[in-house]
């Protein structure tokens, strides 16, 4: 499996078999999506900077809420949760996703806002393998309550996602906050993730930062 970071909270989720993009943004954002094609999209709610499905208009696949997916040895669960801290009243709803695939299991927790990770949210989601968190503030949680987040996960690997780089028009916070809570200020960026279910007994409880790929 291979994962690439395009930038804000999308992904390109390489298996033996598809290709799955999440929450692909507008170029509104600042930045313009690659030319990739994609079998499945995923969309954790409806802003502009998470739902450009028309960006791969030729995937057989568009999943936009909660719900059990199956598509061909990929299992998607979307569980809804708040895209705020006050049930949704600011920003509405957020989905987040587990995906399974390869015997490795991954959690995009979109724009997750919610102050702390409620208990019916962590049994939905059950064991993670790899993390994708939002940690830049304004919009989701910010890097330290991220951090509280992913030591409740307690994924194997933890990307974060949904914060400022250079070129963003979106005002967010850097990874900083976040990577200093974890315990991880220098982590050295990685162009991408490649991983099997075999290389998690060398990875636990890493942060990887991935560089924007373009």
């Amino acid at each position: 499996m291979i994962i690439h970071w395009f930038g804000q909270a999308c992904f390109k989720i390489q298996t033996a078999h598809k290709i799955l993009i999440i929450d692909p943004y507008d170029e509104k954002i600042g930045f313009t999506l690659p030319k990739v094609n994609a079998d499945i999209v995923l969309m954790t709610h409806s802003h502009f900077d998470h739902s450009n499905s028309g960006a791969f208009s030729s995937a057989t696949t568009i999943i936009k809420e909660p719900g059990e997916y199956a598509v061909d040895d990929i299992a998607i669960k979307g569980v809804q949760t708040f895209h705020d801290d006050v049930g949704g009243q600011k920003r509405g709803l957020n989905t987040i996703y587990k995906i399974e695939s390869e015997g490795i299991s991954l959690l995009h927790m979109g724009d997750f806002g919610e102050s702390e990770l409620r208990q019916e949210t962590l049994d939905a989601i059950g064991s993670v393998d790899i993390l994708m968190i939002p940690v830049g503030g304004t919009y989701t949680i910010d890097g330290a309550q991220a951090a509280a987040c992913a030591k409740k996960i307690d994924a194997k690997i933890t990307i974060p996602m949904h914060y400022f780089i250079p070129g963003l028009t979106i005002p967010l916070d850097n990874a900083e906050q976040f990577l200093h809570t974890m315990g991880t200020s220098n982590t050295e960026h990685q162009q991408f993730l490649e991983i099997t279910k075999e290389s998690f007994l060398e990875n636990k409880q890493d942060v990887v930062v991935l560089s924007q790929a373009l």
